[in-house]
């Protein structure tokens, strides 16, 4: 796993919580209206049905929850860039929970609403300064709260690419700490200033080892949208496909990212 680095980007507590809050009411939203049929649909993530897929989604927000049920660490071990690299190690036992929710939830809107309540009650119980033991390791509850929109985020798309005609909306601070998050994490992996990637309106960082850039153009510039950003660095997109499908630009011998993505699995 990449060291994170000691100093990273903040986040302002209140405007995530809201844009969790915000993202979880556009996923109920849109599972409210979702058919037996539609519910049954294939998803992208393996074996998963979008029944899954929502549970999981669910599950994603109450880990909150079953951390802060743990005793509290004396003190945060983590840093928030940690997070992204440590998603894969839980893989099995993420499948085997989200498996166990759909049985015992067959009701995906009352489901979470619950979620939704719970979460409002532990928010304003708990400050941002609480610690909690993570799977990426103890961390303030502010910080664990950014990656809950990122998973909402993330999951949110693989829920409209799953159902045909559906939109989930994104709530734009969702989407920007999603976005941002992805790309410092990017720096993380590939530390340097040689190449600048671009993701706007809400990112652009400097990474990759090489000459570093100080004025004018950059020679290796890499620019895509937020949602393709994400689908690169989560799996979603491959890094060849999004260059055919002209979704990302990539110019200078060093803006090849193929070999750094996905940076989460």
């Amino acid at each position: 796993m990449p060291p994170a680095k000691k100093r990273t980007r903040s986040y302002d507590h209140a405007k995530i919580r809201a844009a969790v809050f915000a993202q979880l009411r556009h996923v109920q939203d849109a599972v409210r209206g979702l058919t037996p049929e539609q519910l049954a649909l294939p998803t992208r993530l393996g074996e998963w049905t979008v029944r899954e897929l929502v549970a999981h989604i669910g599950m994603a927000v109450t880990a909150i929850g079953r951390s802060l049920a743990l005793p509290e660490p004396p003190k945060p071990d983590a840093v928030l860039l940690d997070w992204p690299f440590a998603t894969s190690a839980s893989s099995s036992a993420i499948d085997e929970f989200t498996k166990r929710l759909v049985e015992e939830h067959p009701d995906l809107d009352a489901y979470l609403a619950d979620i939704t309540r719970a979460l409002e009650e532990l928010l304003d119980t708990h400050p941002g300064t609480r610690v909690l033991e993570t799977n990426a390791g103890a961390l303030p509850l502010a910080d664990y709260l950014v990656t809950r929109a990122v998973e909402l985020v993330v999951h949110t798309d693989d829920l409209t690419a799953a159902v045909p005609g559906l939109e989930v909306p994104y709530d734009r601070q969702a989407l920007a700490a999603c976005t941002r998050l992805l790309a410092d994490a990017l720096a993380v992996k590939a530390p340097g200033g040689s190449t600048e990637v671009r993701i706007p309106p809400y990112a652009v960082v400097q990474c990759v080892e090489g000459p570093r850039h100080t004025r004018g153009t950059p020679p290796n510039v890499v620019e895509t949208d937020p949602l393709t950003w994400i689908r690169l660095a989560t799996g979603r997109l491959e890094w060849s496909d999004a260059l055919r499908e002209a979704k990302v630009s990539a110019s200078g011998e060093r803006a090849d990212l193929g070999a750094l993505l996905p940076l989460m699995s």
